[in-house]
């Protein structure tokens, strides 16, 4: 954890984890509602439907566990897909805003270029009118 706290992931490696873990818990779900509440689920491949289904937010409602057990994975599968949801819409905005910041840096860069070439011209017309005042008083009659 303080190696997180020190260098956060990148949004590519934190997305690559949840999406990781997102599949782990839904091949996982898949298996135990299998074991769980097999009446319900008559194999695997109907538990990861409704695993894939329920992580994902859609929830058909084809097939529901009927048993706790199978509730008790299911409520850890749904918490998975909003976490995942989350994650992913957070990772989006991030890269929306880091770029709109990008690009407010460049136009205030832009801006301060701008603003020190003419304050770089005003001193050197102050320069010539010094030079223009010191040349008048070293030869007061040269006007």
């Amino acid at each position: 954890m303080s190696k997180f706290l020190r260098a956060p992931p990148s949004i590519r490696v934190a997305a690559s984890v949840i999406v990781t873990a997102t599949a782990t818990v839904v091949v996982g779900g898949g298996i135990l509602m299998r074991l769980l509440d097999h009446h319900e689920y008559p194999n695997i491949w109907v538990g990861m439907w409704w695993a894939l289904q329920t992580v994902t937010t859609v929830g058909y409602g084809d097939v529901t566990p009927s048993h706790r057990s199978g509730r008790i994975v299911a409520a850890f599968v749904m918490l998975e897909g909003i976490a995942f949801l989350a994650i992913i819409t957070a990772a989006i905005t991030s890269t929306f805003v880091a770029r709109a910041a990008h690009e407010r840096a460049l136009a205030e860069d832009a801006e301060d270029a701008v603003f020190e070439k003419r304050m770089e011209r005003r001193l050197d017309e102050f320069g010539r009118r010094f030079d223009e005042l010191e040349a008048i008083l070293r030869d007061p009659g040269r006007r």
